[in-house]
């Protein structure tokens, strides 16, 4: 009985957390069960107690993460509340690198799996409630989970190119210098628009995005 008892005694969510430390500082290549298992200071059968596998660990961890970004109170317009589900997933992709291509492989690979029906449901509900015909609920809510996970995404994988050491401002300056001096009869819209890339703020871009879809719903829907 002293294995079921350890087992025991080292929880899911233990073990969860855990796993969502060591796939923060070195991706999935960083979490097997022997890193595990060092970093709880406990043996292979306590962890296999509560998780079979990898592959059901990383699910755990990345239903975790997400449960925390959607937990959002039900205390104002379901555009804001829209707004504030899709800036927490932003930010917990961005702070977990491993998770975008966790999320885009459950959402292709597993449909039915935790955390997609949550994210749906969570996005679907709000969308309901802003009044477009039911029609077009699932192409409203689609439009918007997959921007938020193509937005989000490209721009931790942004910043993650960028690198340690590399200055965002500089970079945005030297990448608005170069459209800027583009031929204006070939690129005469990234000629334009180059100032305008220079200055912007990552989040305040994303929610304008998430706002222009929400402008087009209701507007549709009126």
């Amino acid at each position: 009985m002293a294995p079921r008892t350890r087992a025991e005694a080292l929880s899911r969510e233990r073990i969860v957390e855990a796993a969502v430390g060591l796939l923060d500082a070195d991706g999935e290549r960083g979490l097997t069960f022997r890193t595990l298992t060092e970093r709880l200071s406990t043996g292979p059968g306590a962890i296999y107690w509560h998780v079979p596998n990898k592959g059901a660990l990383l699910d755990a961890a990345t239903a975790s993460v997400v449960a925390t970004a959607l937990a959002v109170e039900a205390a104002g317009s379901p555009q804001d509340e829209i707004r504030a589900i899709a800036l927490g997933l932003f930010e917990a992709i961005e702070r977990h690198p491993w998770l975008s291509p966790q999320l885009t492989l459950q959402l292709s690979r597993s449909p039915s799996s935790s955390v997609t029906p949550r994210i749906f449901e969570s996005v679907g509900r709000r969308v309901g409630a802003l009044g477009v015909p039911r029609t077009t609920w699932f192409t409203a809510t689609s439009a918007l989970v997959h921007y938020i996970f193509g937005a989000a995404g490209q721009n931790a994988a942004n910043s993650r190119a960028l690198g340690l050491g590399v200055d965002r401002a500089e970079y945005l300056r030297a990448a608005a210098k170069a459209w800027g001096d583009l031929d204006p009869g070939e690129f005469p819209f990234l000629r334009s628009i180059a100032d305008e890339a220079r200055e912007h703020d990552d989040r305040e871009q994303f929610l304008t995005g998430i706002d222009l879809i929400l402008a087009g719903m209701t507007g549709a829907g009126g």
